[in-house]
């Protein structure tokens, strides 16, 4: 966590992806459709204090968010909901914290709360 909050001095986003360094932030992928996948996401934002779902494009599967941190400034998530087969869908998460200076390593931890409030509701559908 130390190294997350130096690197977060630099660097005020994050992001999860296939080809993440870090095994957290690895793409997350559930054995459901892409819309129940949905319907669960967003219930558990909707659910999770301090989010603020600001925009939704299920067409697209894209759900904008907005949080708000402990010192004011504001973080803009955005969560794209992808279909791989008709009964496997993944998630990827990009969180920015608006402003000029580091975000001393926020968005990293707001990814993993994220993540680990989807994984406890979804757990009997995530696949390792």
């Amino acid at each position: 966590m130390l190294k997350r909050t130096l690197v977060g001095l630099l660097r005020s986003h994050e992001q999860t992806g296939e080809k993440a360094r870090d095994p957290l932030l690895k793409t997350r992928y559930y054995k459901l459709s892409k819309d129940k996948l949905w319907e669960e996401v967003v219930s558990t934002l909707k659910r999770i204090n301090g989010y603020k779902i600001l925009h939704e494009v299920p067409t697209v599967g894209e759900i904008v968010v907005e949080k708000k941190t402990i010192t004011g400034r504001r973080q803009d998530i955005t969560l794209t909901l992808f279909a791989i087969t008709p009964v496997k869908s993944a998630v990827d998460i990009y969180s920015a914290s608006r402003g000029s200076l580091g975000d001393l390593g926020s968005n990293y931890r707001t990814i993993l709360d994220i993540y680990n409030e989807l994984d406890r509701k979804l757990s009997a559908y995530k696949i390792t």
